[in-house]
């Protein structure tokens, strides 16, 4: 595929994969309660309202799927809340509206058919067929594919018109189709008269990756594992590995798995007011608490005081005793208040007008739910070193996961790709050439506090945990949203520069922050390129959808000017590459990476203005690859492909993570045979 070029797209909700959602969140949350969140099929129009959507900073996965009646669907990470704000850009949940038909297509004068890829390949659920085309007649014509295939095999199908930002893209099966054997012919016919013919050619072909000896050892990961047990593992690793490998402390401590202590005072939105501890939670801002009381006599001002860790604040009352400060005057109070550790907002854009009644004494929390031996100090990020040769002479390979902190398949594929490398080293000629010849830096996770907080407190977190948010945007019931989308946080093609896919609104799914690398995470990813210049090979390890993607990430909307494109010989090296790689992760058990979802971001997805490949490309020559592994899976009774989620049943992520991990191994062989131009 060649982007996204439907016409249309439709929504429908699906059973949320999430293994570790918000236990004690209730039904409909209240005032101090974030909005539960669901994993959903969501759905547009057209190609400019899914623009709109990816520009809104809507929380999508990276997920997307044309359907045959000429729709997208997109998977997305919404509230309630958050869906109604997305409603007036076109999205809906199947079953709400109708997707509108298709225009009829006019029958032209006999066109031109070029078939421009035919490909099968076998996974472990049987053949399937991948079909693209073009017609001189554009997205008028009405295409159909009709194949051939051994022991008599055949079958027939619809191919759906792309056209983006108004150029029309080509045809396309909206997704590999089953064939009852292994297709050979493909016939590809237009309404308009024309045809084409073609062979089909498997897929994904490419170099057969190294092959190791017998007794090769695998299969090192036994759960989804936290921050702190990848760093465990890190380090472990380099005790019994000291001659092969090195630990590199990144030198940006991250803000930590923290927040400061809050409590809600009041009734929104009529009259509430938000404390807010100046110290972190687990710094003293948990032991505070505050009261508003009712001091029992007519004509009263307002007071506020401290006892220790007690704050109260005495309402002023009116000339019958009754309780007269609104929720600005309570606020400012304890603003002006000498010596005071916390302060007040009204609550969200309410101008505080309305009289506050007394409230009970309330204790300040950080909201955060992870067991007191999980640290609440900043993070230091660790990589791994492995090589034989750790001294800049080698080609270098940086394999970094989890910038997104629901991912918790992605430092599984790390870690499993490290344990291979050094057990197997001293018994395996294939894994001792990859360790002599290339330089090999891996980040399990870039992530941690994020990460922490995706599995203690809301497992849909997507960013970290700095919260830029202005008070407005900070009662606790929008803890959810804060944080910073670290692969929208770097500096080529961000939205600084006008590039579309990332947020400037701090609750957005991909808020880019207050400026390019304000964040911890993204500056230690810059600085291992910056630091090890020889580095010359990245993975950057997301989930879920299955894809395989490279350099221009990203685009401006007006004319859809993508960041500029690889040479013809670059791109070729990219595809021939993924190829390759690709291969590795089919051997594992059979799943294959579509073809339609192997290419340039901006050309298999969407626009993610400011991530971190591009930069490593555009301003390193990093040859700078994504993953995104978990792929759909084949349900033969329902007959079509079904998404995995970001937390998939343990035996789906372990699998996900072994076939994953053989193919970050592939690219290290990449590298291993890789000769500077």
């Amino acid at each position: 595929m060649r982007g996204l070029r439907a016409s249309s797209v439709v929504l429908v909700l699906v059973l949320s994969t999430f293994v570790a959602a918000e236990p004690s969140s209730p039904a409909v949350a209240g005032p101090a309660d974030p909005e539960p969140a669901s994993l959903v099929t969501l759905s547009v129009p057209d190609v400019a309202a899914m623009e709109r959507l990816v520009g809104s900073g809507a929380d999508l996965t990276e997920r997307i799927r044309p359907q045959p009646d000429g729709s997208i669907q997109v998977d997305a990470v919404v509230t309630p809340t958050q869906l109604a704000a997305l409603r007036p850009l076109g999205a809906t949940l199947a079953g709400e509206a109708t997707a509108p038909s298709r225009p009829q297509r006019r029958a032209a004068a006999q066109d031109q058919v070029v078939i421009e890829r035919a490909v099968w390949f076998e996974s472990r659920d049987g053949y399937f067929l991948s079909v693209e085309a073009s017609s001189s007649a554009g997205a008028d014509a009405a295409l159909t594919v009709t194949w051939k295939g051994r022991k008599g095999a055949t079958g027939q199908a619809e191919l759906v018109p792309y056209v983006d930002a108004g150029a029309y893209l080509g045809h396309q099966l909206n997704a590999p189709v089953p064939a009852a054997d292994r297709p050979l012919w493909v016939t590809v016919t237009s309404a308009g008269g024309g045809t084409a013919e073609a062979r089909v050619e498997e897929w994904p072909g490419g170099e057969r990756p190294d092959r190791h000896g017998r007794g090769y050892q695998k299969d090192f990961v036994s759960q989804y594992m936290t921050p702190a047990q990848l760093n465990e593992r890190v380090k472990d690793l380099h005790r019994r590995f000291p001659d092969l490998t090195d630990v590199i402390e990144l030198p940006y401590l991250t803000n930590g798995y923290r927040r400061h202590a809050q409590a809600l005072l009041g009734t929104p939105p009529g009259a509430a007011v938000v404390v807010t501890s100046d110290a972190y939670g687990s710094e003293g801002g948990n032991d505070l608490a505050v009261e508003l009381v009712n001091p029992g006599a007519p004509g009263r001002p307002l007071a506020v005081t401290a006892n220790g860790k007690t704050i109260t604040v005495s309402l002023a009352t009116d000339a019958s005793g009754a309780p007269s400060s609104t929720a600005a005057q309570v606020a400012a109070a304890i603003n002006a208040a000498p010596g005071l550790p916390v302060k007040a907002a009204t609550y969200r854009t309410d101008p505080g007008a309305g009289v506050l009644a007394p409230v009970p004494l309330t204790q300040l929390s950080d909201f955060l739910k992870a067991p007191a031996d999980v640290s609440r100090a900043p993070a230091r990020v660790l990589a791994l070193r492995i090589g034989e040769h750790r001294d800049g002479t080698r080609p270098g390979v940086l394999a970094y996961a989890q910038e997104h902190a629901r991912e918790w398949v992605t430092p599984l594929v790390t870690v499993e790709a490290a344990e291979r490398l050094l057990r197997n080293h001293a018994a395996d000629p294939a894994t001792r050439r990859l360790l002599r010849r290339t330089d090999i830096f891996i980040v399990p996770t870039v992530n941690p506090d994020g990460a922490n907080y995706s599995f203690y407190d809301f497992n849909s977190q997507r960013k970290n945990m700095t919260n830029h948010c202005p008070a407005q945007q900070s009662d606790p019931a929008l803890r959810n949203t804060w944080g910073v989308d670290v692969n929208r946080n770097y500096a080529v093609g961000s939205l600084t520069d006008g590039y579309v896919g990332a947020s400037a609104n701090c609750q957005g799914g991909t808020y880019a922050g207050p400026s390019e690398h304000s964040e911890p995470e993204s500056r230690n990813v810059m600085w291992l390129a910056q630091r090890y210049r020889t580095i010359k090979f990245a993975m950057n390890v997301h989930s879920y959808g299955g894809y395989f993607m490279w350099p221009p990430g990203a685009y401006k909307l007006d004319g859809r000017v993508t960041l500029p494109r690889p040479t013809s010989e670059q791109e070729a090296y990219f595809m021939r590459s993924a190829r390759t790689i690709e291969r590795a992760i089919a051997a594992e058990r059979g799943t294959v990476t579509w073809p339609q979802q192997t290419g340039p971001v901006t050309d298999v997805l969407y626009s993610a203005a400011g991530n971190s490949a591009d930069e490593l490309w555009y301003d390193f020559g990093v040859f700078g690859w994504d993953f995104e592994v978990g792929s759909d899976l084949w349900n033969p009774e329902k007959r079509t492909w079904e998404g995995v989620g970001f937390q998939p049943p343990f035996s789906e992520g372990h699998a996900e993570a072994m076939e994953f991990a053989s193919g970050l191994i592939a690219l290290i062989g990449v590298a291993a045979d890789y000769r500077e131009p």
